[in-house]
């Protein structure tokens, strides 16, 4: 076989799997270096071959330095046409690239943050550890119905779609997919018995570990505190008159103003005509927009020397992920600005589908300055903002689609939002 590089990462990642499996089936060889996680990755040798400093990473013979596993398996496959890992055929090659990305987010991303709740790397939280599994279990569903009729994903023999897809379900019957899940899912269980035993990919997958029950959380246990004995009390001291004195010098203290709170700025600006909280009532009350809706009732009654409009949105839309994940982001942003809710009203959304998504939306906000309302929330800089003008055109179909939640931006539509009111 032809060495077609160095391969740095460590043999748990379900990634590496589908590396080896990929050149397996290819017939290229891989190097794989000593390589130590959290050490080596941080040194500056490797980051000046990978900045991103993730794992797995390619580097290969001809110059080429890749990271991120499904890119390197893609190149690998790309690399022996014969070998059919990508079809046969362009539209052979999209629908590889569609059913790998099916398994990486709708089914293995559920394992990465169930896995990392549970062991700790993150804060358990059960609502969201239900609301992934249940995502994951459409995800294997839709995959049963598919694998009724078909013994692979993609045309009459094995491509990369069933490797990545077989190395996600791999995973899964060892940490979700438990006893119970797995007879309802007969067509995914032959489908997996059938790619794992392929013969160039056996000895990479090996065998299965098959839970009898999905992963629960177990909350730590509380360590018990040994209870001191009680000492005797020490009797009390006789109080001594106190002499006129010190009668006087108590008065005293007690005399002393406390000192006034200092009233927020926003408080002193002039009065205004519009009255926020009738704005909140009539945009809960009515429908937002058409007759009578609380859009017209906002346009007769705003008073924009005294209110501002702007537009928010969050900074590292390359981050997000899951789009209720985003959601709930939006909420606890909302959380922290508990303190400006007597000036600050919000209609945030998530624009977009999984991994490709951005957060935007609008604040009615008190006065003219936005860092006023909103630096009381921490994070209040992880946003950029900018004051719309109404008279605008397209600020003013901004302003409606966010508090109407049909907001469309770049060909993402609105998908989930929340109001801060």
């Amino acid at each position: 076989m032809v060495l077609i590089g160095k391969l740095y990462s460590t043999p748990a990642l379900r990634q590496t799997m589908v590396i080896r499996a990929t050149a397996a089936v290819a017939g290229v060889e891989l190097e794989e270096p000593e390589y130590k996680h959290f050490e080596d990755n941080k040194k500056p040798e490797f980051l000046a071959k990978f900045p991103f400093g993730l794992v797995p990473a390619l580097e290969c013979t001809n110059g080429l330095k890749l990271s991120e596993g499904a890119a390197i398996a893609r190149y690998i496959a790309s690399l022996s046409p014969n070998s059919g890992l990508l079809g046969g055929t362009p539209e052979d090659a999209a629908l590889v690239d569609q059913y790998v990305h099916f398994a990486e987010t709708e089914i293995h991303s559920a394992n990465e943050l169930i896995y990392r709740m549970l062991n700790g790397f993150l804060p358990y939280n059960k609502t969201i550890h239900t609301a992934i599994a249940e995502r994951q279990l459409r995800g294997l569903n839709s995959l049963e119905a598919l694998l009724l009729t078909r013994t692979y994903l993609v045309g009459e023999r094995l491509t990369l779609a069933d490797i990545t897809v077989a190395s996600v379900i791999f995973r899964s019957v060892g940490l979700t997919v438990d006893a119970p899940l797995r007879a309802k899912l007969p067509n995914t269980l032959r489908y997996l018995d059938l790619i794992i035993n392929q013969p160039k990919i056996k000895e990479v997958f090996g065998t299965p570990n098959f839970v009898e029950k999905a992963v629960q959380y177990t909350p730590p246990a509380k360590e018990k505190k040994e209870k001191e004995p009680k000492q005797p009390a020490p009797p009390a001291p006789k109080k001594e008159k106190p002499k006129k004195e010190d009668v006087d010098d108590e008065d005293d203290d007690q005399l002393v103003p406390e000192e006034p709170k200092a009233k927020n700025p926003l408080d002193l600006l002039p009065k205004s005509t519009f009255n926020l909280e009738d704005w909140k009532r009539a945009y809960s009350n009515k429908d937002t927009r058409g007759p009578n809706g609380s859009l017209e009732w906002f346009y007769a009654n705003f008073d924009k020397e005294g209110f501002s409009v702007y537009r928010v949105d969050f900074k590292y839309n390359e981050e997000l992920t899951l789009v209720f994940m985003s959601s709930n982001q939006i909420g606890g942003f909302f959380n922290r600005l508990e303190a400006s809710r007597k000036y600050l009203f919000g209609s945030v959304g998530v624009l977009g589908e999984a991994n490709n998504s951005i957060i935007t939306g609008v604040l009615i906000l008190r006065g003219q300055e936005v860092k006023a309302v909103v630096d009381c929330a921490p994070d209040y800089e992880s946003y950029d903002y900018r004051k719309l003008d109404l008279e605008n055109s397209e600020d003013k179909a901004f302003f409606e689609g966010a508090l109407a939640w049909d907001l469309e931006v770049d060909g993402k539509k609105w998908q989930d939002g929340k109001n801060f009111k």
